[in-house]
């Protein structure tokens, strides 16, 4: 049987994505919350579907396949074996015992079909859906004015974060803020009971269950051989090394990991909304992360001659390093709005840099960022744009949107 996960490259033909289509929990953002949440505008949801089916569309009319998280995870909760555990899981991450309502959360979700279930879980449930007279406790009257029981997740649509496929495995993410911490859970569920992936020996690189945050927008596979990761807002070095010595001894192709410091500020968030690969020899970069004369903090971390060891070897240019470890002779650095310190910082917030390849040389971008998608066609690169005008208001482009599972090799 073929094997579900399969991604060595970040241009290698893209076969199946999964994406997640904006709902509920949209709905449920309010300007008092928005900063605990993580977003800074409130979308409008008939208005981010019909952008988000246009994204869709987009790459089905390219022959590659759309799995959605929601169906996914409803097909997975195949048992209500399953159902409650994922449940109780849920509610104890989400710290509902903290308020008393455990028990009430866990018959009120477990009363729905399992589909509706996983969304009124990713929508997230008001303290006014819960009936008064089920109320035991006094502190359950004496809650704070905060209106939720459980609260919604409406980063989900940015289903790169939570997961990333690493060659034939996956890493299942710590996520670093909490209001993202639960999304992940989702993926451990698929991958442990969704018949298309529980029938196959996937190894696990990196568990959400760890101590240090990874995520996966700061994942860039540039070959079969290297992997690049941000040391970011999101990603710790801890974490970075935990999984570069997993790699190193659980599986033989990948011989580098690169790490890329970049600034941690919510508008360099993850190493792809500033650097992407769109080509062989290609990428798209924000200028402002290189420091006078290009420098920059990276280290190529290697496999140690003693167990449980890393080499590393320290560097400071972006371009040279990227030479090295990929073997090429000369590469293009895209700059993000032409460089021009107004355009590149506007389509940079607007996510100018963050591309999704679907092949070598052929990106989703939106269309708003028409100076960078300008400079890319100036440079031989196709590009496919995409309506933008409410789904970038989560602070997140196509790249961030899609969770490639199977790629062509190259």
């Amino acid at each position: 049987m073929k094997h579900p996960l399969h991604v060595t490259s970040e241009i290698g033909e893209l076969k199946t994505v999964l994406l997640h289509r904006p709902g509920g929990e949209v709905e449920n953002l309010t300007p008092e919350y928005l900063h605990r949440l993580l977003f800074d505008d409130i979308p409008y949801l008939p208005a981010i579907q019909k952008e988000h089916d246009y994204f869709a569309n987009a790459l089905r009319n390219r022959g590659i396949e759309v799995l959605y998280l929601d169906k996914l995870m409803t097909e997975a909760l195949h048992s209500e074996e399953i159902r409650v555990q994922f449940i109780e899981q849920l509610l104890i991450e989400s710290k509902s015992n903290i308020n008393g309502a455990y028990q009430n959360l866990k018959e009120y979700l477990l009363s729905f079909p399992t589909d509706q279930m996983v969304r009124k879980v990713m929508a997230g449930i008001l303290k006014s859906e819960i009936e008064e007279e089920k109320k035991v406790h006094l502190y359950e009257f004496m809650a704070d004015h905060y209106p939720f029981y459980l609260d919604p997740m409406p980063n989900l649509y940015f289903t790169r974060d939570p997961a990333a496929v690493v060659g034939n495995g996956i890493t299942i993410n710590r996520m670093r803020e909490g209001a993202r911490r639960r999304e992940s859970l989702f993926m451990e569920y698929i991958i442990k009971f969704h018949p298309r992936f529980s029938k196959h020996s996937i190894p696990i690189w990196y568990n959400r269950d760890e101590r240090f945050p990874l995520e996966g927008g700061d994942q860039l596979i540039l070959s079969k051989e290297v992997i690049a990761i941000g040391v970011s807002a999101r990603t710790s070095a801890q974490a970075i090394e935990k999984l570069a010595l997993q790699l190193f001894d659980q599986q033989s192709s990948i011989q580098k990991v690169v790490a890329v410091e970049i600034p941690k500020s919510r508008a360099f968030m993850h190493l792809d909304t500033v650097f992407t690969m769109v080509d062989y020899d290609k990428f798209t970069i924000h200028p402002a992360i290189e420091g006078p004369d290009g420098n920059m903090r990276i280290y190529i971390l290697e496999k140690g001659k003693e167990p449980n060891r890393l080499v590393i070897h320290e560097r400071t240019n972006l371009t040279e390093t990227l030479k090295e470890v990929l073997h090429l002779d000369e590469i293009v650095l895209i700059p993000c709005g032409g460089g021009d310190i107004i355009a590149s910082a506007r389509e940079q917030w607007n996510d100018g840099s963050n591309t999704l390849a679907i092949a070598p040389g052929v990106v989703v971008t939106y269309d708003r960022n028409y100076v960078s998608n300008e400079m890319l066609r100036k440079n031989g690169v196709e590009v496919i744009e995409v309506l933008s005008s409410e789904l970038s208001r989560g602070r997140g482009g196509p790249r961030c949107m899609s969770m490639p599972i199977l790629r062509e090799d190259i």
